[in-house]
């Protein structure tokens, strides 16, 4: 058994694996933090969503819980109001680039933005940015899975998920408004050599890529 340490979150004192990522020592003991491109088994701790941060005592500014290791004696809040305007900005920047179509999506009632929403009492659909939606083609030509780029929030879920269990057909391309995950040369799922696998929609936490009926 690794060696356990006490931390403090939120008043609550807890013990977990000397080393353990915050974010999921959180988790195991029901202390919800906002998250969507951590996996606790991934060597990568992307950070890339920023919704995750926390106040450490002793610490100057807020840090993401998902890239923390946990320590004897730490000290954390998972709510200020630091925390709770930066991951407003957060959720609110990568709503305004979201399709919301909650009703349609195979995600609704079991998705991370749906959850997080309803855990900081935040606006779905964002009150003071723009929606830029791109119309980006759904691709439903691979066997069992559709993807609908429009929803895709850049967590890297499903190209890890990919490279890791698939046929490794999916990753990043450009960059800033434009950046998109897409498979090389951009082809269809159908013409990459995805394997159908499922393993990209497993990982997604907001239903851009799904299994079909």
């Amino acid at each position: 058994m690794a060696d356990q340490v006490t931390i403090v979150i939120d008043g609550k004192t807890i013990s977990a694996a000397k080393g353990e990522m915050l974010l999921w020592a959180a988790l195991d003991n029901d202390i919800y933090i906002p998250h969507l491109c951590g996996v606790r088994d991934d060597e990568e701790k992307p950070a890339s969503c920023r919704l995750c941060f926390v106040e450490v005592e002793g610490r100057p500014m807020p840090v993401t819980a998902c890239t923390l290791p946990v320590s004897e004696g730490l000290v954390v809040k998972t709510r200020s109001e630091r925390v709770d305007a930066l991951v407003a900005a957060g959720f609110e920047l990568l709503m305004s680039n979201h399709r919301l179509d909650c009703k349609n999506c195979p995600a609704n009632g079991d998705c991370a933005l749906q959850r997080i929403a309803k855990a900081r009492k935040l606006r779905l659909k964002p009150k003071n940015l723009p929606v830029l939606d791109r119309g980006l083609p759904v691709d439903d030509s691979a066997t069992g899975i559709v993807f609908d780029p429009n929803k895709c929030v850049l967590c890297g879920r499903c190209v890890r998920a990919c490279l890791r269990g698939g046929s490794g057909v999916l990753g990043f391309t450009r960059r800033g408004f434009e950046r998109v995950v897409s498979t090389f040369g951009d082809l269809p799922l159908s013409e990459s050599g995805c394997s159908g696998c499922g393993d990209c929609a497993d990982a997604c936490p907001v239903g851009a890529l799904a299994k079909k009926a």
